[in-house]
């Protein structure tokens, strides 16, 4: 047991130094805000979405775009169907035949990234921005990312995501989990230490997505429309890969509504780990998994030695003291500062979901949009 103590304790100290590299990396990040319209409507912009069974979010979706404060003339939307088996094909008809920009395709293909490719090669923008149907966006996204394209000459633009409307522990768990995920990807891209982004707010040029092959050797991988995307452009394109920090670049989502659609987005989201070429982003997430393992373990072990039980408290605390910092800054960013109240007390539950969605993330296998993923 002490030996899984101390162990525990060594990388409890990387961790801490890992994330105060974040913290530092996220600080530095200049905030980035449009003065006024300039160069930025020049540039021909395809806001590409795949959707499947998304008929209860496709008018919202549609009435959210046409907010754009963006020349009519100068963006498309084009929304992919990826098999829907609800309302969806039938609403964006309807939309369509009402609206010139936008242009709905039938995805042809078996995979998401499919759905993205061909909407990709039957766009005309310079520059590619994809969504998800379930998304929001400020009235500014679109000029807010054309700007920051033109003004640092970019290949691929991660920008911020935000979740709302958290309104009971499920979706306050999953906002604050979340906002970590953004304060690290931000701080990684900036740092060029590793490659993070959500495809519900990633924007790249349509050439640099040629160039880099598309999703040519990880289109049999069932996720990783963004972030091996990006590692592909990255891999290109070193110093033109950026994230856009602005409020007027967020795009908002929703929270799962139960643990049990949580899980299986997390776990989605966590199979694609093995695929990183980036093994940088692979050793931090093994760093990550193996310390709340150790957290775990020392858990399990209190029920047979109590006396373990005040180490352990100790431990998360300074896990939590750590971490605290850090989200702060990102949640008050976001605007969600006031979900900090809960981040000590759900502790206990966040080590649970890690140890959980890591491992099912590696061995196990997932059901997505009815889409049984092994």
């Amino acid at each position: 047991m002490a030996i899984l103590v101390f162990i525990v304790f060594v990388l409890l100290i990387i961790y801490g130094g890992l994330i105060s590299f974040y913290h530092r990396s996220w600080n530095q990040l200049p905030l980035f805000a449009v003065t006024k319209a300039g160069r930025e409507e020049q540039v021909f912009v395809s806001v590409v979405i795949a959707v499947r069974n998304e008929a209860a979010h496709i008018q919202a979706l549609i009435r959210s775009l046409d907010q754009q404060q963006y020349p009519k003339d100068l963006f498309e939307i084009i929304i992919i169907d990826d098999h829907s088996e609800d309302d969806t094909w039938r609403q964006l008809q309807e939309i369509a035949d009402e609206a010139a920009h936008i242009v709905i395709l039938k995805n042809k293909g078996e995979s998401k990234k499919k759905a993205i490719e061909t909407g990709i090669h039957s766009s005309r923008g310079t520059l590619i921005l994809t969504t998800d149907a379930d998304c929001r966006f400020s009235p500014l996204w679109i000029r807010t990312i054309v700007s920051f394209y033109l003004l640092n000459d970019a290949r691929c633009i991660a920008a911020p995501v935000a979740m709302d409307g958290a309104s009971n522990l499920v979706g306050i768990f999953q906002t604050l989990d979340f906002l970590s995920m953004q304060g690290i990807a931000a701080a990684a891209v900036h740092k060029r230490f590793h490659m993070m982004g959500n495809g519900a707010n990633l924007a790249y040029e349509k050439k640099a997505f040629f160039e880099a092959t598309g999703f040519e050797g990880i289109d049999k991988i069932p996720t990783g429309d963004d972030m091996l995307l990006m590692h592909k452009i990255y891999s290109l394109y070193p110093d033109k890969v950026f994230y856009l920090k602005s409020q007027d670049a967020i795009v908002t989502t929703v929270p799962e509504k139960t643990w049990k659609a949580f899980f299986r987005q997390r776990i989605r989201w966590a199979s694609k780990a093995i695929y990183y070429q980036d093994k940088r982003i692979f050793y931090v997430l093994w760093l990550v998994y193996l310390l709340n393992a150790g957290l775990g373990a020392i858990a399990i072990a209190c029920i047979w030695n109590t006396s373990w039980l005040f180490l352990l408290v100790l431990l998360i605390l300074a896990k939590t003291i750590i971490e605290y910092p850090f989200v702060y800054s990102v949640a008050a960013f976001f605007r969600q500062q006031k979900l900090m109240k809960f981040f000590a007390v759900l502790q206990p539950l966040h080590i649970l979901y890690i140890i959980i969605s890591g491992g099912m993330g590696r061995f196990g296998s997932y059901t997505w949009k009815n889409r049984k993923v092994k």
